[in-house]
């Protein structure tokens, strides 16, 4: 979708727009989202970043998908002045302005990195916002050091892109979400979050992301009212953290392991591009499956052995030309499941 076609269908009489899900899980799915909502939305996040109306935005992500329709709502809704750009992992490269405010995904921060002069235009963004994927070890001990704001987000489509976020540097880094104002969270009978945003979503969303929640509390010297005005954050929120997906766990032999866990302990440690998933098993029930572009896929069962817990390790390895993922750039757990099957068949 072109920027002139989003801004027809965002002109027309009709209150409604329709949006696609990333389709991380399984195929994307259509979805009808009232336009007041989304300039709620818009509203929320340049209030909770303190953007003012003439402050630069940056479009650099796909308009066919949420988070690129946001940042040209939120252009639209509070004054801010769009910098269009077509989407490429380097969003950095041809820019002449540095944006005061821009969202990307894990991959486009990860590239910018790696160019010295792109990497400056990164770092002199004075809200950067990351989200649409995992942002793992390496990538976030890259930007401990950005002297402005980096957040990772939290949200979907449904909740019309964000209804939280969390700091990746500065001496408020953190692992915990703070809900913007408006939002609450609690978690339900299996562990998973509930979302209560009535200005984005009408009703309470169960997610399928298993999570743990704490008040919020000094993190250092500083009271709460002190630490919540410095880092944007509202006193007597709940926060919460995710730590996978309910589809993601794989019971093997009666032990649940949770595929987003273990990923991030292997991730230090394999250069190669990879993914876990499972199979079925006649014994286990379930089985761990590691997909890796590394031809010599076997080879990395004695590493397995070493960084994880006994019950944890793969019990196949199998090579792929590419790991699947999302046009989002999410890991697809719905076709690597396929694959694994397939392949094992």
């Amino acid at each position: 979708m072109t920027l002139e076609e989003f801004l027809n269908d965002w002109n027309s009489p009709s209150g409604q727009l329709l949006v696609h899900t990333s389709g991380s899980t399984g195929k994307p799915k259509p979805l009808w989202v009232e336009k007041r909502r989304m300039e709620a939305s818009a509203r929320i996040t340049c209030n909770f970043l303190g953007l003012h109306e003439g402050d630069s935005a940056l479009l650099c992500m796909p308009l066919d998908f949420i988070a690129g329709k946001m940042m040209v709502v939120r252009a639209l809704t509070c004054g801010l002045r769009l910098l269009s750009i077509t989407p490429t992992s380097h969003p950095m490269r041809e820019l002449s302005e540095v944006p005061v405010f821009a969202a990307m995904v894990p991959m486009q921060v990860y590239s910018s990195l790696q160019v010295p002069d792109e990497r400056e235009r990164l770092r002199a963004i004075r809200h950067l916002i990351i989200g649409g994927g995992a942002i793992d070890e390496a990538l976030a001990a890259e930007l401990k050091d950005f002297p402005n704001a980096v957040w990772s987000t939290y949200g979907m489509t449904e909740t019309l892109s964000h209804i939280a976020l969390r700091r990746l540097n500065g001496p408020a880094a953190t692992d915990w979400y703070t809900p913007f104002e408006g939002v609450s969270v609690s978690l339900n009978e299996e562990s998973c979050l509930v979302i209560d945003a009535p200005a984005v979503h009408e009703g309470t969303l169960v997610t399928n992301d298993i999570a743990e929640l704490r008040p919020l509390r000094p993190e250092g010297p500083a009271d709460d009212a002190t630490t919540a005005a410095r880092d944007g954050r509202k006193t007597g929120a709940t926060l919460f953290r995710i730590l996978g997906r309910k589809d993601n766990v794989v019971c093997s032999g009666g032990i649940k392991l949770q595929i987003e866990t273990l990923e991030a302990k292997l991730r230090p440690h394999l250069a190669a591009p990879f993914m876990l998933t499972k199979c079925r098993d006649e014994r286990l029930g379930e089985a761990l499956v590691l997909l890796t572009e590394l031809a010599d896929a076997e080879s990395l069962r004695p590493l397995c052995q070493q960084v994880l817990g006994r019950y944890e390790v793969p019990r196949h390895y199998l090579h792929v030309a590419k790991v699947p993922l999302t046009p989002t750039g999410k890991p697809a757990r719905r076709d690597a499941f396929l694959l694994a099957s397939n392949l094992l068949a």
